[in-house]
């Protein structure tokens, strides 16, 4: 990036603060220049969701070849979502701005870091919550990925489906991921796949855990860390329906 790109990407993530800035380098009849674009995250201030149609606008202009944003507060370092969503993106380079305040007071850039897709995937046991990135969806892909080989379809979510009155994701698209609905009352296998419906608004299961076994779910809750928990109480409580890999079935 030369000067004239980063000064440019500063600017827009100093606007921006305390929210995260996001916006792409895109190359223009061989000339790299910077398109910011709306964060239309649920809350900007925590992580970025860039808006669809600045992304369009963005590829009818030229070539993207970066992504940028900020982390307001915080150091150019990539989280684990960040990692996640480098690749699956597609695009080959990720550029962070930190950006905070300074000694007398003026927000300013701190830092840069570039990265670039790696074959990076999040631990299973620990990882961040970033809903859309690393959720409870994502450590069902990655669980199937690792344990099983198997690689299950990705599908769109937007923040807050499980409220809008209409969305059923796990149930619309659980036929196409290759899993068979065994009911309820199934006898549990390890690789099951368990349906749970916790504070949904639209009546529908929202959150999804895997079964390893030996009385054991593997799960991402809203909000806090991927882990295990003993399968019983509260969450047996909240199933709604079990799924299992159609190979399995």
């Amino acid at each position: 990036m030369n000067e004239q790109i980063k000064n440019a990407i500063a600017a827009h993530a100093i606007a921006e603060y305390p929210r995260e800035c996001c916006g792409l380098l895109v190359l223009v009849a061989g000339v790299e220049t910077y398109m910011p674009s709306r964060n239309v995250a649920a809350t900007p201030s925590e992580h970025f969701a860039m808006s669809p149609e600045d992304y369009a606008a963005a590829e009818d202009r030229g070539t993207v070849v970066a992504l940028v944003h900020s982390h307001p507060g915080a150091p150019a370092r990539p989280s684990m979502a960040d990692k996640t969503m480098c690749e699956r993106s597609g695009i080959g380079k990720w550029v962070i701005v930190s950006v905070g305040a300074q000694a007398d007071g003026a927000i300013g850039v701190d830092d840069w870091c570039e990265f670039e897709p790696s074959g990076y995937i999040a631990p299973l046991i620990g990882r961040e919550f970033t809903h859309g990135a690393l959720d409870c969806y994502s450590l069902v892909r990655d669980w199937y990925r690792l344990e099983r080989g198997v690689n299950l379809p990705e599908f769109e979510r937007l923040d807050g489906w499980w409220d809008d009155g209409k969305s059923n994701l796990y149930l619309d698209n659980f036929e196409e991921a290759g899993f068979a609905d065994m009911g309820q009352a199934a006898d549990l296998l390890a690789g099951d796949v368990l349906l749970m419906q916790i504070r949904s608004k639209n009546g529908v299961p929202n959150h999804a855990g895997i079964y390893l076994g030996d009385g054991v779910l593997l799960h991402h809750m809203h909000g806090r860390l991927s882990g295990r928990t003993v399968w019983g109480g509260m969450w047996a409580h909240s199933l709604r329906t079990v799924l299992r890999y159609r190979e399995a079935a």
